[in-house]
């Protein structure tokens, strides 16, 4: 009931709603109105040749941000009800029956019910962009991966987000912490400027930012597949550099993390921000 309780609540503010999907559709809006044809534009140049390719290949590559993006403002917008409840509505649960407990898991799996709906849609919407764009729909054997992608986009984003909601205890603090991210993250996840033209320093930061794995996930299933018809009969090291310039691959000196390195990390992340989330709340409890 809890969990149903914070769904609901969300969805039927339509406000909350849209502020947790205006990153996303400041996004697309940009892409779709001038920064495609600019990227597009710069590939081609960077290449030295015209394809049909070019223009499936960038979609691919920014949607994959943008799901990954949604990921994370889906969770924290739904998680304006557990700031919002510290106020009267938290007093009255608190003097319930019901457990803190009980309470912490209902906003916890209630975030991440509201995130895993957003970041769907958004990915059907993005499926859609790239198919009029020229691109094709991921291959069955993909579709455990983007299964699995989004999962884990998920449940990564939810637990960094909780942890960090944690500390925030007004609806002023809220609105800055959502206005932080949403100018951070399309950065962060190298939507608007490629992570490999960023400054080194910057590109470590990126690298190390756990949902920064979910775009490189989401980047490898939807775009992969026509960046090696893009580049076929190129050089290998050409298509490596292109998947490093995009993040679509991570390399850690000599090491380039893998799909399955990705999804280790989030899967990693996942696990330490949930335990740091129970240490923080049994703490506050005090």
């Amino acid at each position: 009931m809890l969990i149903k309780r914070n769904v609901l609540l969300f969805f039927r503010d339509k406000a909350s709603v849209f502020f947790s999907l205006l990153g996303t559709l400041i996004i697309l809006m940009l892409y779709i109105l001038f920064l495609g044809n600019m990227m597009e534009e710069g590939l081609r140049q960077t290449l030295g040749f015209d394809s049909d390719l070019i223009r499936p290949v960038m979609a691919s590559i920014v949607m994959a941000g943008m799901v990954a993006v949604t990921s994370v403002s889906g969770c924290l917008g739904a998680l304006e009800t557990r700031v919002a409840d510290r106020g009267t509505a938290g007093r009255d649960f608190f003097t319930s029956p019901i457990s803190r407990g009980k309470l912490t898991r209902g906003y916890m799996l209630g975030s991440a019910v509201v995130g895993l709906v957003m970041t769907l849609v958004t990915l059907v919407i993005s499926m859609a962009y790239i198919a009029i764009s020229g691109g094709g729909l991921p291959e069955l054997g993909d579709l455990g991966r983007l299964a699995l992608t989004l999962v884990l986009s998920v449940l990564c984003a939810n637990s960094m987000m909780f942890l960090i909601t944690a500390f925030v205890k007004t609806d002023a603090a809220f609105s800055a912490l959502s206005a932080l991210f949403g100018s951070m993250l399309g950065f962060i996840m190298g939507v608007f400027i490629p992570i490999g033209t960023m400054p080194a320093a910057v590109q470590w930061v990126i690298r190390l930012f756990p949902m920064s794995h979910a775009a490189a996930m989401f980047r490898q299933i939807m775009a992969d597949g026509p960046l090696e018809a893009l580049f076929a009969g190129a050089p290998p090291e050409y298509l490596q550099n292109f998947r490093e310039v995009y993040g679509i691959v991570y390399t850690y000196g000599d090491y380039t993390g893998s799909f399955w390195f990705s999804a280790a990390v989030l899967a990693g992340f996942t696990l330490v921000f949930y335990f740091l989330s129970v240490v923080v709340v049994r703490k506050q409890r005090g």
